[in-house]
């Protein structure tokens, strides 16, 4: 395991963390879990049939000591989700909604993050990104401050750690929007150790073309320093300016990043998506996510290519989220 899991092992273990994984049947989620229970880096809750789950651990030849398991229709603390869910939802579900909708394992797991009974979610090994999502935009929300939730990933290779967003959720994010991502981002960054440096990516530096497109980065840098005047932030920057000091010096001499960022913000997903995939391919790279930012407690998508390492991983993330 990289120096970068081995930290956050050590940040999270001990802090009496409970992270909630609405797929409890999945076989590489109960592997990933005991795990966790095992080496006590936290605890947790695992959503379905009891038997059944233990049944399949027992097939699996793992245990599910140190874990908590709640099936949504035997849960001893189910009307008071349903009473919370009407509360939250603000007249957009009647109790009846509520009893059918927190049935589902992952509106179930995001109420029990809501109400303080876990303090994140990992799904998504069998259910799709907006399966995970949605409930908790609906439940958890954005922070105030923050329009919506966006998706990062940490690109890790040896000792280099850099931060790449959005490459998972805002297909064409406007000026407000990226400036808010490029602000969420350094904070995940922080997270991870990494000393945000925020570069603004386009096809152009520093108004070496002019469209639409450019001048919509350049007003999310705008945007951005008022927000956060002291976050070390710039552009718009091509790649390369961003990141190769000697093309910094020539393109943008008198900026701030001087070809040293370390968080990078796309102008649109196809960019971000296509970007961390050629680091990752081409690269070799290890791309850790996607992590959402913005929301009010962690939430985290799983592919649903994964594997067990990849669960053990991004719980990891989710409960340093937790405690951050």
């Amino acid at each position: 395991m990289s120096d970068l899991f081995l930290g956050l092992k050590e940040k999270v273990s001990s802090q009496n963390v409970k992270i909630v994984f609405p797929e409890g049947l999945d076989e590489r989620i109960i592997v990933a879990a005991a795990r966790l229970a095992e080496e006590k880096v936290l605890t947790p809750i695992l959503v379905g049939n009891v038997q059944e789950i233990e049944a399949k651990a027992k097939d699996l030849n793992v245990s599910v000591a140190g874990m908590e398991i709640y099936d949504p229709k035997s849960y001893a603390q189910f009307d008071e989700l349903v009473a919370s869910f009407v509360e939250r939802r603000k007249g957009k579900a009647t109790e009846e909604d509520a009893r059918k909708i927190l049935l589902d394992e992952n509106y179930f797991g995001t109420m029990l993050v809501h109400t303080n009974k876990a303090d994140g979610l990992v799904s998504g090994a069998a259910h799709s990104t907006a399966d995970t999502v949605r409930p908790a935009l609906q439940i958890i929300k954005t922070k105030q401050g923050v329009k919506k939730t966006s998706g990062v990933f940490i690109m890790v290779r040896g000792d280099e750690k850099y931060v790449f967003a959005d490459c998972a959720i805002n297909i064409a994010p406007d000026s407000q929007d990226l400036a808010e991502i490029a602000i969420e981002s350094a904070r995940t960054a922080d997270m991870f150790d990494i000393s945000p440096r925020v570069a603004m990516l386009s096809f152009s530096t520093k108004g070496s073309a002019k469209s639409p497109e450019t001048e919509k980065v350049a007003d999310a840098v705008k945007i951005a320093k008022e927000m956060s005047p002291e976050l070390v932030l710039d552009g718009e920057f091509q790649f390369d300016a961003a990141f190769v000091p000697s093309v910094a010096e020539k393109k943008a001499p008198d900026s701030p990043i001087k070809g040293d960022a370390n968080v990078f913000v796309f102008p649109s997903l196809e960019a971000g998506n296509i970007g961390y995939k050629i680091a990752q391919r081409l690269g070799n790279f290890e791309a850790v996510g996607p992590i959402l930012q913005g929301l009010n407690r962690p939430v985290n998508d799983l592919s649903r290519g994964c594997n067990e390492e990849d669960v053990y991983k991004l719980s990891l993330i989710t409960a340093a989220q937790a405690i951050n």
